[in-house]
């Protein structure tokens, strides 16, 4: 007799039934087991093995060949949603078909990162969108909706977004807190996170390792308080990996870690990545914490339900029914049900014609046309000198999968103007080395070629083909081998052997030629050249040791036996054979136009784990510059990079910008340079012209630092928006009208120039009469546009009233506050061709009625000199002296009514409050008597202070002292 179908087995149920069903199955230490990123099968039930996580920023990555599309910064500056949404779906459609093939590869996917580019010197600039949110949310949600696909029901993958919040630091990332205020929090850095989830294309969200406020992110209460507020749907919260270890091993947070997974349980961290594949720590973590009374297995089941609910959008339990299921042959049906004959998606969905002529796309797309006074486009005669360190080459980021196919910009040109038009300079340093005893470093002969790296070879990650150990260790011979040598700034150093390996360190301590490109998480393919006794010391950065010559080859230095680094030296002497420079100049004298290509290799100087430290170039790159400019005045500047560059511009005719392009990069940028196709993209962030106009990396306040083109007061390199084209285009017939709490704006554009191209029109807003400090303007929509010569389009935008509000900290709301707005129209945030006013009715300002509700201190207007700290380890916020000095607060608008005659103040730890009003002296000054216990025990100290009607209310702190609240009393 066959046994009844299980409810949660029943497709024709509502998935909440079906997942309380299983609930209800599950016994405790399987629904415990759960909790790990990798979580067991339970074969009594026939539920699989699985497993949260799957990168795919810009391509499934890490599981060996896939199409690798341009770089999330490069997909930021298309402005396209459309042709977002087709990369995301084109890479949740391999997912499935490289899944077919491999279990290994998850439908989770941690992707996309909607963390905002606030400060250009992150090292993980590459992996966000734009500066703005809007911008970023636009962008984000195109990804996720291609990510998830459009079946009502199912999911073809189920992204989750990075990093949750206000993460734009590796220094110190695990330690440091963000100083978020709530202006800051409501309008820029949830704005992104928030639109986003409410397109309801997202499974998840993945908390940062950084602090905000003073709490982990991990622990963050705006997980409850808003993020699951914005959907019906449930969201997965996966950790990021080692965070939960972090609580206790770096933060200190907690003293246990079954506190510690107790606390991030609670919080709304349903996932736990830690510890690898091993689960037993983190399982024994949560039930130490249940009996020792800190969860309880309603804690459990909240998370684990959240999990399974994104299982079952999967389609897991439903295998027959999911139209995203990889079937050989079958189609499915209207309602999602899979015949026999076909399937509606494929393993053929993989590296398809479609898939590489949209990465080729995409990367048209991406390419920025940052100046150009006439040399640009290449006339199709024209002898091009294509040179620089990135010229030939096609680099990955750590969040790539590997290269099927690849294009460099000297590939890209040979194709398109002939091998014979196209001459080429890398513009390494050559060198050999030579040791004190006349001998020089020598890299012996291998059969093994380096090409094979470039394809499909199934490795998790690129990185992984570095520190081979099959390949003979350099040795010394009297003559040594010349080696490519590139700094890439900060003394950084790449050295290449002739047949294209990097000189790399394995495990085994021997320095071989042995890696296609420097990467992996430590990178052992850099060293540096250290000034030592007339000659150098050649330091591998990656174990810190200097590398010596033995009988059996060379190798980096073991630690003597006391576990100390070993002191003997060997000294180098650098023979130079030929200047980069020398070779930049030599093919720039000889071509019409000579176009160089700079930029960063992405797993150096600038990546994950590791900020940059400055806006300019590498001196090295400034010196090919240099040189090609001196012999050739007509020199391009093409960058290819991650994240902005400060350069001087003044001397050069034209300049484009590139993220990272993946595997059609070279031959899209060779298509914009011959003017085959429009340049179009725009920049999604600020490029600052100085170190000196940026804020610090740790300041988080772009209202009170004046950060990004919001507040930005100064005059960028670049602003915000800006690309130029071949083409040019006419604005006119600027209407807007306001209505049904919607703002309509429409206006034409009309390509007035002689080729088919694209435009992007943008609307911005800016409060003319702001009570408060506004943005000088801020971005509400835009519009790709493609447009034949002397074509028109008329553009119109549905504006909410509620996208011009700001976050009123005297009431804990969103107020839209009454008076003139002007609408800006135009093609950057800079560059605007049409305007218009209207005027909002709005809410009036009102004063804050301190004498009835008080004041939380962290709802001040302005600030300087302190921190936003935790008032508990659960919720609250509290303000701080910065670095135990002295911080001042100022609230504006208080209204004491007819009058009050006293003040209590909550704080924890020790210093002083004080209180006035106007500027004027200090009415009231309150100080513990010692200092409290401990950061979260705070007091309450009453004093005498007398005020009526309105004023403005400052507030100084001074020593270490944690203010949470102000009363006042009659």
């Amino acid at each position: 007799m066959t046994a009844p179908t299980p409810p949660f087995r029943d497709p024709h149920l509502p998935f909440a039934k079906r997942v309380d069903d299983l609930m209800s199955r599950l016994t405790l230490d399987e629904k415990t087991a759960f909790l790990h990123q990798f979580a067991p099968a339970v074969e009594r039930l026939g539920i699989a093995a699985f497993r949260t996580g799957q990168e795919a920023l810009h391509g499934v990555a890490w599981m060996g060949p896939a199409t690798v599309f341009p770089q999330a910064v490069g997909l930021g500056a298309t402005w396209n949603e459309d042709l977002v949404r087709r990369v995301g779906e084109a890479v949740s459609r391999e997912a499935r078909a490289m899944r077919a093939r491999d279990e290994r590869v998850g439908l989770n996917v941690w992707s996309p990162t909607v963390n905002l580019l606030r400060h250009p010197l992150w090292g993980r600039n590459e992996e966000g969108y734009s500066e703005d949110p809007r911008l970023t949310s636009a962008i984000a949600t195109a990804y996720t909706r291609g990510l998830r696909g459009d079946h009502p029901t199912y999911w073809r993958t189920a992204p989750v977004l990075k990093h949750w919040l206000a993460h734009n630091n590796e220094t110190a990332r695990d330690t440091s807190s963000s100083s978020v205020r709530p202006r800051v929090l409501h309008e820029y850095d949830l704005r992104a996170f928030r639109e986003t989830v409410e397109a309801g294309a997202v499974a998840g969200v993945m908390p940062a390792y950084n602090l905000v406020n003073g709490r982990p992110n991990h622990l963050s209460p705006y997980l409850g308080r808003h993020l699951r507020a914005w959907t019906e749907d449930d969201l997965l919260v996966c950790s990021d990996a080692g965070a939960p270890s972090n609580l206790v091993d770096s933060e200190h947070y907690f003293d246990t870690h079954e506190e510690a997974t107790a606390a991030a349980l609670r919080a709304g961290v349903d996932s736990f990545t830690d510890h690898g594949t091993d689960s037993s720590k983190i399982v024994a973590r949560v039930r130490g914490a249940l009996e020792q009374g800190l969860l309880t297995e309603a804690d459990v089941d909240a998370a684990v339900r959240r999990q399974l609910s994104v299982r079952f959008r999967l389609g897991e339990f439903d295998p027959e029914h999911d139209p995203h299921a990889v079937h050989d042959g079958g189609t499915a049906d209207r309602d999602g049900t899979v015949k026999d004959g076909g399937a509606a998606d494929s393993a053929a969905d993989f590296d398809t014609p479609e898939h590489r002529a949209l990465a080729r796309e995409s990367a048209e797309q991406a390419v920025v046309l940052l100046k150009n006074d006439g040399v640009l486009p290449l006339a199709p005669d024209t002898h091009v000198a294509v040179v620089g360190l990135l010229a030939d080459e096609c680099k990955l980021d750590w969040y790539s999968g590997t290269l099927i196919h690849r294009s460099t910009p000297l590939e890209g040109l040979y194709e398109r103007f002939g091998a014979d038009r196209v001459s080429f300079a890398e513009g390494v340093d050559r060198i050999r080395l030579r040791r004190t005893d006349g001998t020089y470093l020598h890299v012996l002969p291998s059969d093994d070629s380096p090409a094979r790296a470039h394809g499909a070879e199934a490795a998790l990650d690129p990185a992984l083909l570095a520190g081979r150990t099959d390949l003979p260790p350099l040795t010394t011979d009297a003559v040594g081998t010349e080696l490519a040598l590139v700094d890439w700034g900060e003394g950084v150093l790449t050295l290449r052997a002739p047949d294209g390996r990097y000189l790399s360190v394995a495990e085994d301590g021997y320095l071989r030629a042995s890696a296609d490109q420097p990467g992996g998480w430590i990178v052992q393919e850099t060293f540096r050249l250290e000034p030592h006794a007339g000659g150098h010391l050649l330091r591998h950065t990656g174990t810190g040791r200097l590398v010596q010559v033995a009988a059996d080859g060379a190798k980096v230095a073991a630690d003597t036996e006391d576990g100390t680094a070993a002191t003997d030296t060997e000294v180098f002497e650098v023979v130079v054979t030929e200047r980069g420079e020398d070779a930049v100049a030599r093919a720039a004298a000889a071509a019409d136009v000579v176009v160089v290509v700079a930029g960063n290799d992405p797993h150096i100087n600038g990546r994950e784990t590791e900020d940059r430290t400055t806006l300019r170039l590498p001196g090295h790159q400034e010196r090919l510059l240099r040189a090609a400019r001196a012999a050739n005045p007509a020199t391009v500047l093409a960058l290819v990079s991650a994240y902005p560059y400060a350069v001087d511009v003044e001397t050069l005719p034209a300049v484009l910008w590139t993220a990272h392009g993946g595997q059609a990069a070279g031959t899209a940028l060779a298509a914009i340079l011959a003017g085959d196709v429009s340049p179009a993209g725009r920049l999604p962030q600020t490029w600052y012209a100085d170190d000196a106009d940026l804020p610090g990396l740790l300041d988080y306040d772009v209202i009170g630092g004046r950060q990004t083109y919001l507040y930005f007061e100064g005059t960028p390199l670049f602003p915000f928006g800006h690309g130029l084209s071949y083409a040019s285009f006419g604005y006119a017939g600027l209407t807007a009208r306001v209505r049904d709490e919607t703002v309509s704006v429409s206006f034409t554009v009309t390509n007035t120039g002689e080729m088919p191209a694209d435009e992007v029109a943008q609307l911005y807003v800016r409060a003319e009469t702001p009570s408060v400090p506004r943005p000088r303007r801020e971005l509400l929509a835009h519009r790709r546009l493609s447009l034949a010569p002397g074509a028109s389009a008329r553009v119109s935008f549905e504006v909410p009233l509620s996208a011009l509000a700001f976050w009123d900290v005297a009431h804990d709301r969103w107020r839209l506050e009454p008076g003139p707005y002007a609408l800006l129209v135009g093609a950057s945030s800079e560059d605007v061709r049409l305007s218009t006013t209207v005027t909002l009715d709005g809410e009036p300002a009102l004063p804050r009625q301190v004498r009835e509700r008080g004041l939380a201190a962290v709802d001040f207007d302005e600030q300087s000199g302190t921190a936003i700290v935790d008032r508990t380890k659960v919720v609250g916020d509290a303000v701080t002296p910065d670095s135990d000095a002295t911080g001042e607060l100022l609230y504006r608008d208080c209204d004491f009514g007819a009058g009050v005659r006293g003040v209590t103040v909550s704080v924890a730890g020790g210093g002083t409050v004080e209180l006035s009003l106007d500027g004027g002296p200090a009415r009231a000054v309150l100080a513990p008597d010692a200092p409290t216990a401990g950061p979260y025990d705070y007091v309450d100290l009453d004093g005498a202070f007398t005020a009526e009607g309105v004023h403005d209310l400052r507030i100084r702190l001074r020593g270490s002292l944690r203010l949470a609240h102000v009363g006042f009393s009659g």
